[in-house]
């Protein structure tokens, strides 16, 4: 009987130790992984990622600072990730589009249109209107003078181009 509690004692730690080995070993994830997961993100494709045993740096420029932030937690969500560096700065906010007033807009309207006798412009609220008859060879370069005096539109919709 001392013999079969013996064994049967043993058999239980075997099994017992067998149990805690198994469960506690964790596959480790790689770096290569970590970095295919971020990849895969599309949240994340404007950034540069790299990954050294677990801990991912960010760099590269982010919209504003949610999006800093936003990218930080999906990073640190995923599974093998230790630490994050987050190198990454916040794009600087775009110049503001200058919108020439009407004033400067008509002189340079009769400026452009000084060679075109057959093609009057008119500009309201920044907006350059067309008409009369001229070449689509003449439109090109009329066009490019209208684009270079900044306003908001250049409406050709009354303008005949043979």
């Amino acid at each position: 009987m001392k013999k079969t509690l013996y064994r049967l004692l043993r058999v239980s730690m075997v099994v017992a130790m067998a149990s805690i080995w198994l469960f506690s070993c964790k596959p480790k994830i790689s770096g290569q992984d970590i970095e295919a997961k971020i990849q895969s993100n599309s949240a994340l494709s404007h950034l540069a990622v790299t990954v050294k045993d677990g801990v991912v740096t960010l760099s590269g420029e982010a919209k504003d600072e949610a999006d800093r932030a936003n990218s930080e937690a999906a990073v640190k969500s995923i599974e093998g990730v230790k630490e994050v560096v987050n190198n990454t700065t916040i794009a600087p906010a775009p110049a503001p589009v200058e919108i020439a007033a009407d004033d400067p807009l008509t002189k340079g309207i009769a400026d452009a249109l000084k060679d075109f006798p057959t093609v009057k412009a008119t500009a309201n609220d920044g907006v350059i209107t067309v008409t009369g008859e001229t070449t689509a060879a003449n439109w090109k370069k009329i066009k490019m003078a209208l684009d270079g005096l900044k306003s908001k539109k250049v409406d050709a919709t009354a303008l005949k181009i043979n």
